[in-house]
């Protein structure tokens, strides 16, 4: 199974059966084009905003979840779990879907634009999380300072960022979007380097968290 980075919160997973694109986006607002000749299987939608929701950019008429409940579909099981892109239960920004998708025997969380911390039933639906997609770009999702104390939670096995504010980026309307440079200040991890893609199957996850940046 592997991940790439489609950009912003938008990522191609790909496993033996199936391949899964999360929240693609319209580059008219996110500042940068979304890729050409994206095809899926699965796409998932976390929520009404059309720099999470530009389905119409997918190819190969894909089965596209947009909501809470479970799924199976090519051999991949998705859950999607309800929660706020605000702290006011969405009365500021709507509603928000968190995705646990497991993709040949790897357990991946895509949180979406989440903007508050989790229930205790929140967290233990994500029990057992092998790869978090989080947010850390902060002011229209869950705080920078909090971030730390969700992963803490979740126990992943491996992170990685988004939903960030890049040198692409929109400045008008992602402008406040804290940099990638503070999450991995945050973590103790300036320096790290992106990658093209992340490989990797159940038994080969580290034994010890890790943060990786995709390109």
């Amino acid at each position: 199974m592997d991940i790439q980075s489609l950009g912003h919160s938008s990522y191609r997973i790909r496993g033996k059966s199936a391949t899964i694109v999360t929240d693609p986006f319209d580059g008219s607002m996110t500042g940068f084009p979304f890729p050409k000749h994206v095809s899926a299987t699965v796409v998932t939608v976390s929520h009404a905003h059309e720099d999470h929701n530009a389905t119409a950019q997918i190819e190969d008429h894909p089965f596209i979840i947009s909501g809470a409940g479970e799924y199976e579909i090519g051999g991949v099981s998705v859950i999607g779990i309800p929660s706020y892109h605000d702290t006011a239960k969405g009365s500021k920004r709507g509603k928000n879907i968190i995705y646990r998708i497991e993709v040949d025997g790897v357990a991946i969380v895509h949180m979406g634009d989440v903007g508050t911390m989790l229930t205790t039933e929140e967290i233990d639906i994500l029990d057992g999380v092998d790869i978090l997609l989080v947010p850390v770009g902060g002011d229209v999702t869950i705080p920078l300072s909090d971030v730390r104390n969700l992963i803490s939670e979740i126990e992943p096995s491996v992170v990685i960022p988004m939903h960030y504010r890049s040198a692409k980026h929109n400045p008008k309307i992602f402008g406040n979007l804290a940099p990638l440079s503070e999450f991995l200040k945050l973590m103790g991890k300036d320096g790290i380097l992106p990658v093209p893609k992340l490989t990797i199957s159940k038994d080969k996850l580290p034994e010890e968290m890790q943060v990786i940046v995709l390109e």
